[in-house]
C-alpha cells in the first residue's frame, strides 16, 4: 500500500473528513515517527509494532561486479519490529 492509497483509504472510511485534511494528519504521523527515529528515540505503536535505530559497524565489503574489496562506513538504519497482535493477525489469515 502506498502513502497516496492509505490516504484514500482513510478517507473512504471517514467521509466526515475532506481529503487534504486525511493527507495532512497522515503526513505529520510519518514525520513524527521521522523526527523522533531522528533523534535516536524509539516510537511504538501498541499491537502493531515498534521502530527503532539501529547501529551498524563499519565493515569491509564487495563490489559484486569486480570482487573488490570496499570499505562501508559505520551508519545508522531504522528497525521494525511487528507487535504481538500483527503477528499474530498474519499468522492466522494463512492458516
Amino acid at each position: 500500500m502506498t502513502k497516496s492509497e492509505l490516504v484514500a483509504r482513510i478517507a473512504e472510511m471517514n467521509p466526515q473528513l475532506y481529503q487534504r485534511d486525511v493527507e495532512r494528519i497522515v503526513s505529520t504521523i510519518f514525520e513524527e515517527i521521522t523526527g523522533a527515529l531522528s533523534r535516536g528515540d524509539r516510537v511504538e505503536l501498541r499491537g502493531f509494532g515498534a521502530f527503532s535505530v539501529k547501529a551498524r559497524n563499519a565493515r569491509v565489503g564487495r563490489n559484486p561486479r569486480t570482487g573488490a574489496s570496499v570499505e562501508v562506513d559505520a551508519k545508522a538504519v531504522p528497525f521494525f519490529k511487528t507487535g504481538k497482535q500483527l503477528r499474530d493477525l498474519i499468522n492466522d489469515r494463512g492458516a
